[in-house]
């Protein structure tokens, strides 16, 4: 068997690879690369015009990165979950699966196809609709890893209804602030799910989540409950909830619906993620330029071919669900796998066992997931057949050469390609990544901008009237983009003020990404993390001032918390809680405990602290400013790295933290 040539660190793709790809040499790309930034015109009207428009677009683009202002495909309509279903019917895909669900249990499986999934999505938006839900309208859905989400996903689409996604591990406490921001009338739901042989109810937490949406003057009219788990009665509450099946097999429910065809810019969902003020923000995407940037990303990025069976191991609460299970697959007219379950139950071969069952051929997974199964030994991936595999892929966070290797040798057989991909929530798809057949790639690498993505690592500003410089060649600068392209967000719902001072005073005439990166001679880009309070913690950005309030609401006992990120073999990052304790409360073990599930009840589990060091006092400036700096360093253990203390207001209390360190 072939297997990919290495020199000076870097890996190139088979010939045979290269000669099927879409894009198959540096030059090539260069060229396109070349036209899409300085022609979007021409590049992304090509690409769109691949697709259908219900009205074709008057403008491609027009943008002022200096106001915070974005438009794409300026008066053209569209429907994405059109594009998605009766389009590829109309192409001949009608009797393909579209949706090839994987339960936990190894034999619940249902496959959908095009066909099915348009009625399927058909009569749900016709029970949205009976339900009093209309275009604009905002719709809540705190569902498990199960088909019937992106069923409830492509029904509010149809019907012009922005949806909101909310993880299905987070708690009641933070689903009722992302209802309460949304403004949601109706939620989506389940009675529970399987999860390591344990059911786990979702119900019991929506109930409570809209008991505390009532407490602040939001009533959640109508809620709709998907019959996962079989003989798992959870309480309905009449006149209010409904169950799913009921819905969907009502006589007077159609599996025809009406399309509402969408401007360009009209919201298509928002998707809530963690910021550095501790409210989460409602990151708004709309219909026509997310639509464009899925479809040409997933295509190229994963060299897409029609025979391709498609797994991405993300949950569709984050971004990449969105983007790589639903929207990007199936506007490809592709196959993708749903799986409800972790990779290492029963066994630590789950994921490879799949693999194996459905003869995958493009796989896409987290650098935490590689870690974590690497721990576990090469032998269950060598106890599975994994030959069906072309193409790897890694994403939300970079990925360290160690677990690269593993993933390339024992996963890939050193034969396929791993595109080592960098994006965010806000940019609604993937920014900086290797084209599997253009170029040889290097581990830990995300290499080389998108199509219409100008990808800079600047030096710093101390003021707006500097001039934008880039960082030298290798040396840690700050990713910003220079100019928009299609799938960016639009907005922070509710907050057009955050959106602009988040992303577009720091590098004026910019999108700053708030990530560090570096760049070789190559122009390749590596990605060194966040360089703003946000943690990226097992894929996951987590807003450290979120954790801090979560820790400072347990009142009882919290004086003041300083939350940072530390380094983790498997996680990539974790979270360090520094706690200053209120007088007369005694450091405990049990203490700890009641932090940590306070914390997963006001959050959920994916921001529990990893460790908590209780202190007397933080290092602050003589202003009152926490020097988050020192903070870090300690809980990296780079204690000879401090610097200078000599300006703090306490400078003893260093001390006094490194001995305590954890």
């Amino acid at each position: 068997m072939a297997v990919m040539k290495e020199e000076n660190g870097k890996y190139y793709p088979l010939e045979d690879f290269v000669e099927q790809a879409y894009v198959g040499s540096r030059a090539e790309y260069e060229e396109m690369w070349k036209q899409s930034v300085n022609d979007p015109e021409t590049f992304w009207g090509d690409i769109a015009s691949e697709l259908y428009w219900h009205k074709k677009w008057l403008k491609v683009n027009r943008e002022d990165f200096f106001k915070g202002e974005i438009e794409w495909f300026i008066g053209g309509k569209t429907n994405l979950a059109y594009n998605c279903l009766d389009a590829q019917i109309k192409k001949g895909r009608g009797d393909k699966v579209a949706i090839l669900f994987q339960g936990e249990p190894d034999e619940d499986v249902v496959k959908l196809t095009y066909k099915e999934m348009l009625k399927l999505v058909s009569k749900f938006a016709n029970v949205l609709k009976k339900k009093g839900v209309r275009k604009g309208d905002r719709v809540a859905i705190y569902l498990p890893m199960i088909w019937q989400l992106p069923v409830a996903m492509l029904a509010c689409a149809r019907i012009g209804a922005i949806h909101t996604i909310v993880f299905g591990g987070f708690s009641a406490e933070a689903l009722r602030d992302r209802i309460l921001d949304a403004g949601a009338k109706i939620l989506i739901t389940a009675n529970g799910y399987w999860r390591s042989g344990k059911n786990v109810s979702s119900k019991a937490n929506a109930d409570i989540a809209c008991d505390l949406c009532a407490k602040e003057g939001h009533t959640v009219d109508k809620v709709v409950v998907v019959k996962r788990l079989n003989n798992f009665d959870v309480p309905m509450k009449a006149g209010r909830d409904t169950w799913f099946e009921d819905e969907i097999a009502a006589s007077d429910i159609s599996d025809v619906c009406p399309v509402q065809w969408m401007d360009a810019e009209d919201p298509l969902f928002i998707l809530y993620t963690s910021g550095s003020t501790g409210k989460p923000k409602g990151v708004l995407h709309t219909t026509g330029g997310y639509m464009v940037y899925s479809y040409s990303s997933f295509k190229y990025i994963f060299d897409y071919k029609d025979k391709d069976i498609f797994f991405c191991t993300a949950d569709i609460g984050w971004v990449t669900g969105h983007t790589y299970i639903v929207y990007g697959p199936m506007i490809n007219g592709a196959t993708s796998i749903v799986f409800e379950s972790v990779p290492t139950f029963p066994n630590p071969d789950r994921f490879w066992q799949i693999v194996e069952k459905f003869k995958v051929s493009i796989f896409y997974t987290a650098p935490t997931a590689i870690r974590a199964l690497m721990k576990e030994g090469e032998k269950w991936p060598q106890g599975r057949d994994l030959s069906s595999l072309r193409l790897l892929g890694s994403v939300g966070e970079p990925i360290n050469p160690e677990a690269w290797m593993w993933y390339h040798k024992y996963i890939g057989s050193e034969k396929c390609p791993i595109v080592d991909t960098w994006w965010q929530t806000e940019t609604g798809g993937i920014l900086i990544t290797p084209l599997p057949g253009a170029w040889p790639t290097i581990p830990s690498y995300a290499t080389l901008p998108f199509f219409g993505v100008d990808a800079r690592a600047l030096q710093p500003r101390s003021s707006a009237n500097e001039p934008a410089v880039d960082a030298p060649v290798n040396e840690q600068g700050e990713l910003c983009i220079a100019r928009s392209w299609p799938g960016m967000m639009r907005g922070v719902f509710g907050e057009p003020e955050r959106f602009f001072n988040t992303y577009f005073v720091q590098q004026p005439g910019f999108y700053f990404s708030g990530d560090g990166a570096i760049r070789n001679e190559d122009g390749y880009f590596r990605l060194m993390g966040r360089i703003d309070d946000v943690v990226n913690v097992s894929g996951h950005r987590m807003g450290t001032a979120e954790v801090e309030a979560a820790l400072n609401s347990y009142n009882t006992a919290v004086a003041e918390s300083a939350v940072v990120g530390f380094p983790h073999e498997v996680k990539g990052e974790d979270l360090y809680a520094y706690i200053i304790l209120k007088s007369g409360v005694e450091p405990s073990d049990v203490l700890k405990k009641e932090l940590v599930g306070h914390v997963r009840k006001e959050i959920g589990p994916i921001a529990s602290p990893g460790k908590i060091q209780f202190v007397s006092g933080l290092p602050k400036t003589r202003s009152g400013k926490i020097m988050r700096r020192i903070l870090r360093k300690v809980a990296a253990g780079a204690i000879d790295e401090l610097g200078d203390t000599t300006t703090l207001a306490d400078p003893s209390i260093v001390d006094e933290i490194v001995k305590g360190r954890q």
